[in-house]
């Protein structure tokens, strides 16, 4: 296998002093590193440098913007790109996924890989929502839709590569974790009267026969919220559909977080649809 990839990388940054250097020791595969930095306050933008990345300065909009702009703007080197949050790590295995997958990507113009999320110092092997993650595309042939988790909408099909990545989204410890989702669950919120306001088409059917990824996530998204008892239908799912406790201490902990969210996007939703109605909250 060469040194190199022929893959360009791109990590997005807000303060991530603490995390950026583990993210950019594990990313020796490539010889195009950018940084797309949302002006951090700390040493960020200068760990970037001295680890050898082009830094690229952009104040944060919403996701999706942020995402399409840096598609059209960063000068990648390679026509493929690897995409990676700083609290993720790519692991040798997926290093040699990648080699493999390139080597003849067919018609793909994207692929998918296995993600392992850690909590507590595990990894939570049952509970995770999305164990396979989009990560490695061509910038030529997605765009991003959403103000928050956004979802890749891609010109041509996607493919699965072997091999994991690593991601530790505790890392920076729970306090960092709830407020992070106090904001996400602001955005979702907003996202689910947006996409009501303008009627956005939505399928059972496809939620559950779409045979694109992609669009098959949207669908289950768009059914999901118009459940009743979410928050305790994504603990059951989580806890005991998805076996989350044979992740033991973890598994309950991650289960009752997400419950815990779920429940701020209900409440926030309810709390936007009477400020537009004009009740005094």
């Amino acid at each position: 296998m060469p040194e190199h990839l022929p893959v360009s990388v791109l990590v997005y940054t807000k303060n991530e002093e603490q995390d950026l250097p583990g993210c950019l020791d594990s990313l020796t595969f490539s010889d195009d590193v950018h940084v797309l930095d949302s002006v951090s306050t700390d040493r960020t933008v200068e760990i970037a440098r001295e680890k050898g990345a082009s830094v690229t300065l952009r104040a944060f909009d919403t996701e999706s913007v942020h995402r399409n702009w840096a598609m059209e703007n960063v000068p990648f080197k390679h026509p493929w790109v690897y995409h990676s949050d700083a609290d993720e790590r790519v692991t040798p295995s997926l290093v040699a996924g990648m080699a493999k997958a390139l080597a003849d990507p067919g018609p793909y113009v994207g692929f998918r890989m296995l993600r392992k999320d850690f909590l507590m110092g595990q990894w939570l092997r049952h509970t995770a929502q999305s164990p396979y993650n989009v990560r490695l595309f061509r910038p030529d042939k997605v765009r991003y839709e959403r103000v928050i988790n956004p979802v890749h909408v891609f010109d041509g099909p996607t493919g699965e590569c072997e091999g994991h990545f690593e991601h530790y989204p505790f890392s920076k410890g729970l306090s960092f974790w709830l407020e992070r989702h106090n904001r996400y669950s602001t955005l979702e919120a907003r996202q689910i009267m947006d996409n009501r306001k303008n009627n956005v088409p939505f399928s059972v059917a496809k939620a559950f026969l779409e045979k694109d990824f992609h669009q098959r996530r949207f669908h289950q998204k768009e059914l999901f919220y118009r459940m009743p008892a979410r928050p305790l239908v994504k603990f059951l799912y989580l806890y005991l559909g998805r076996r989350g406790f044979l992740d033991g201490r973890a598994g309950t902990t991650y289960a009752a977080l997400q419950s815990v969210y779920e429940y701020m996007i209900v409440a926030k939703t309810r709390e936007m649809e009477l400020q537009e109605r004009g009740v005094h909250l």
